[in-house]
């Protein structure tokens, strides 16, 4: 997208004139709030609407861009409103790169990621979120885990219950380090012992336990998600 400032006329893709005029129901001199990930939110009025076509000027800037902390999500896609989901959920709760990645027991290595971006453009859209997450390519679990950024730190969702309690680690762990972080959650049939093997012997990672029940893959990554956002992230008063 072009960038954002006052005074610029901005033509709308296809897909968003079609959703103002059909979906919101907007007509011409309708304010809309706009944003490209790097200018922040911009108010501007719709100067023209069609099904096909749309678009505004810009009057003022609502908010500044926010500079977010990298989180990322490694993910074992699974059936397909199950990624859907993830992908959705994952956004609203502040992921800022989605990782698919393909384990010994994947049962769905067919991603779509143009599908994904597009849930991921509307759930930024819908949360008032000024940035959309990075959806890429899917690629083996041992090649995601290679060059590891430093200072980032790698969080095992261990369903075998060989790790530490979620809250505990997070809170020794990541509320000390400045650099990014990452959540791994396997496929609906687990990780192997091989994979689980591997995972452990990285110098970044930290396994831990989401408690007694075998939760669904998807169950999973949103509530390692909220565990991180509420004693780490940006749900925290002091931070």
């Amino acid at each position: 997208m072009s960038n954002l400032a006052v005074g610029v006329d901005i033509e709308l893709s296809t897909d968003q004139a079609r959703y103002l005029a059909q979906v919101m129901r907007r007509g011409v001199g309708d304010p809309i709030l706009l944003f490209n990930g790097r200018d922040g939110e911009w108010q501007g009025a719709l100067t023209s609407l069609s099904k096909k076509s749309a678009t505004m000027h810009l009057e003022h800037q609502t908010r500044s861009q926010d500079n977010e902390r990298e989180l990322r999500l490694l993910f074992a896609p699974i059936k397909r409103t199950a990624t859907d989901l993830i992908v959705q959920k994952a956004t609203e709760l502040g992921v800022t790169v989605l990782q698919p990645v393909i384990t010994q027991h994947t049962n769905s290595d067919r991603v779509r990621t143009d599908r994904l971006k597009a849930i991921a453009m509307e759930a930024a859209e819908q949360c008032c979120r000024m940035m959309v997450p990075d959806v890429c390519e899917p690629i083996a679990l041992s090649d995601a885990v290679t060059d590891w950024p430093d200072g980032d730190v790698l969080f095992v969702m261990d369903e075998t219950g060989g790790g530490d309690p979620v809250a505990d680690v997070m809170s020794e762990t990541a509320c000390r380090n400045a650099g990014g972080a990452a959540f791994v959650v396997g496929p609906e049939g687990g990780f192997s012992e091989t994979e689980l093997d591997l995972l452990r012997s990285l110098p970044f990672s930290k396994s831990v336990s989401l408690g007694p029940r075998i939760l669904r893959a998807d169950t999973a990554a949103l509530v390692t998600l909220t565990c991180w956002q509420a004693l780490c992230g940006d749900w925290r008063r002091d931070l």
